[in-house]
């Protein structure tokens, strides 16, 4: 297994991990008034909004949960500030790590962050430390039976986007950030809206680990993963699939 999914790639969100509705909801209200603050309260002025809004009810977010949380920043009420960090550092057999959270309270949540990390064989680095070996791109996911192949490839190459990977139950549609918005609108007018969409860290060379590296790095994402704070955490790691079944087994 080459991470999360086929495309040796790790990218544990809140949410995938963590199945209680009302920890799924409150991150996505996170991010929308976080994207409602970056500029108008207004979806179609605001892309970073509309990408919030569309990934919300990706996740069957109530449209009332959508609006009230819009509403909070447009009527200027006090609600925390929330902004965006990120942490990068090192886990178990050297694995580059990026965590990307959301936050009111900087310290409180470098401190949850630091502590995960020296628990578990870890080590926090500078800023810049391990992102250099990552490719910034968006990301773009259709269910397997949205369209073949040859169709999506048509349609996201129309789009501006610079490649399509067809996996074995999904079809992932990568471009540029600079792109993400026009490709995002241009794919879901043509094929309605995605099953998952996002920028991601995709990592340009992945490591192998043993079964105890991979174990010790798969607590350091769930511990990272129970911070409230903590969006998403991506890292360059790959685990056969063996070692990986010994995992999850029970």
């Amino acid at each position: 297994m080459a991470g999360h999914s086929q495309f040796k790639n790790i990218m544990h969100r809140k949410g995938a991990q963590d199945k209680k509705r009302a920890k799924i909801f409150a991150r996505h209200t996170r991010e929308i008034m976080v994207a409602a603050r970056s500029g108008l309260p207004d979806p179609e002025q605001n892309s970073a909004l509309r990408n919030a809004i569309m990934s919300a009810r990706v996740a069957n977010m109530p449209k009332d949960n959508i609006d009230r949380a819009i509403k909070r920043v447009a009527g200027g009420e006090e609600v925390a500030n929330y902004e965006d960090v990120r942490y990068e550092g090192y886990g178990p057999g050297g694995v580059a790590v990026i965590v990307e959270a959301s936050t009111d309270n900087r310290n409180r949540t470098a401190s949850e962050v630091r502590a995960a990390f020296s628990k578990l064989g870890g080590a926090l680095a500078e800023t810049g430390s391990v992102s250099f070996m990552f490719d910034r791109v968006g990301v773009i996911t259709y269910p397997l039976e949205t369209a073949d192949a040859d169709s999506m490839f048509e349609a996201a190459a129309e789009a501006g986007a610079d490649n399509v990977e067809t996996l074995e139950e999904q079809h992932d549609i990568i471009c540029d950030p600079d792109d993400f918005a026009t490709v995002r609108d241009a794919l879901n007018e043509r094929f309605g809206a995605p099953s998952e969409l996002g920028l991601q860290w995709r990592p340009q060379n992945t490591v192998s680990l043993t079964e105890d590296q991979a174990s010790t790095m798969l607590k350091l994402i769930d511990v990272l993963d129970e911070s409230d704070d903590v969006q998403n955490v991506s890292a360059n790691f790959e685990i056969d699939d063996e070692i990986m079944a010994k995992l999850t087994a029970g």
